[in-house]
């Protein structure tokens, strides 16, 4: 008996043996390519057309990338330091130029992955990994121009575009949610399922008077509110304890009366000093200046449903489900958030502004406890004194 299981023990370990010289044989037949670079790429990729569209059709070169030549420019200067890759003896990199063309069309068609890959005659991993790379580069070199927290003085030319475009006094931005629809990610439950019977995660984004974002919280699982998700936020957060810069009391216009400067949003928000949210349904039909007050919230507040509608209109990644990870899905709206932002300003700014403040507002949501939701007295008094200027017989709109 000994002996059976001693050379069952021998012939085990002449068997293990046997397959570790085969693995080690097998480790040195390294597969040799045939070329690095198929020559259709070099015949048919998509510099060429870049080259002739910058240089003859300027308007077609901005409907293909959705940004004039000279944004692009500026764009590749930005960040081809961070993407450039070095050439080596066997092989020439892919160029700076066509990285940023290829995640820029990812970007602005919404398609697959192996749908640029053919477009772009390249790899589908290759064109993933091109793309998450530049996204990064993107969000690294930009965010802190393009998505800084404005200053004091900022806060109060956002509140006077507010009044002289909108016709609502001391405001400064808008607030609301969109969900980006993604793939159902693995092992998820129903974390990401919304009430639209879809898998997605929420952006919610602060817009001034100029269709920008200011600030934005991307990450949240699909199955939140609105309310509860800027309640559980670092921008939530930072906004209940003032963190953000805002300014103090400010007098309404051509008035004698100091309000807050306020956030506007919609029946999903809770009713905060520094939040104003419409009046409820039932007030609103008993009373013709609650239905006027709350006419002209939502005239205001609809420059952050008009910035959902340009962003989808730039990037059309957002009329489709988009195929990634979470966290790599964090990283294509935040940049998308950017680009948007970066695109309205224009290249001709001086890239030279400082962050205000430390403080720093993440893609990902951080779990804070819950801040009650009942509205304090002073709430419900403000939105009360906005109501009374706003229908005031000096300050009614023709359309009134």
């Amino acid at each position: 008996m000994m002996k059976i299981r001693e050379n069952n023990r021998i012939r085990t370990i002449a068997f293990v043996g046997l397959f570790s010289i085969m693995d080690q044989n097998r480790s040195k037949l390294k597969r040799v390519r045939s070329v690095w670079v198929k020559e259709y790429r070099r015949r048919f990729g998509h510099l060429p057309l870049i080259s002739e569209l910058r240089e003859n059709y300027p308007d077609v070169f901005k409907n293909y990338l959705r940004m004039d030549s000279a944004c692009f420019d500026m764009l590749l200067a930005l960040v081809g330091p961070k993407i450039c890759k070095t050439d080596t003896i066997m092989r020439k990199c892919i160029s700076v130029e066509e990285r940023l063309t290829a995640t820029l069309r990812f970007l602005r068609t919404g398609d697959s992955y192996q749908s640029i890959a053919f477009s772009f005659r390249l790899g589908h991993s290759t064109v993933q990994s091109i793309v998450l790379e530049v996204c990064s580069a993107i969000i690294f070199k930009l965010k802190e121009e393009y998505l800084s927290i404005p200053s004091e003085e900022d806060w109060k030319r956002i509140a006077k575009e507010f009044w002289d475009i909108w016709n609502f006094p001391n405001c400064i931005d808008a607030l609301d949610g969109k969900h980006v629809v993604i793939e159902a990610p693995s092992y998820s439950g129903s974390l990401y399922f919304n009430y639209k019977k879809t898998f997605s995660i929420v952006l919610l984004a602060l817009v001034d008077a100029q269709y920008k974002f200011l600030a934005v919280d991307i990450g949240a699982y699909g199955k939140n509110s609105d309310g509860g998700i800027l309640s559980n936020s670092n921008l939530g957060k930072a906004l209940k304890k003032n963190k953000l810069n805002i300014p103090n009391d400010q007098y309404l216009p051509d008035a004698n009366e100091k309000l807050p400067l306020v956030i506007i949003g919609d029946e999903a928000f809770p009713l905060k000093k520094y939040l104003l949210r419409p009046y409820p349904g039932p007030q609103m039909y008993e009373d013709q200046k609650k239905k006027n007050f709350n006419d002209r919230l939502s005239r205001a507040r609809k420059v952050v449903e008009n910035t959902f509608g340009q962003l989808t209109a730039k990037f059309r990644i957002y009329c489709r489900r988009l195929n990634a990870l979470p966290r790599n899905a964090d990283t294509i709206v935040m940049t998308t958030c950017i680009l948007h932002n970066f695109i309205k300003t224009g290249a001709t700014e001086v890239y030279s502004k400082e962050m205000s403040s430390g403080l720093s507002l993440p893609g990902h949501i951080t779990r804070l406890h819950r801040h009650g939701g009942s509205a304090q007295k002073e709430a419900f008094e403000n939105r009360d004194k906005f109501k009374n200027f706003l229908c005031s017989p000096a300050r009614k709109l023709p359309w009134e």
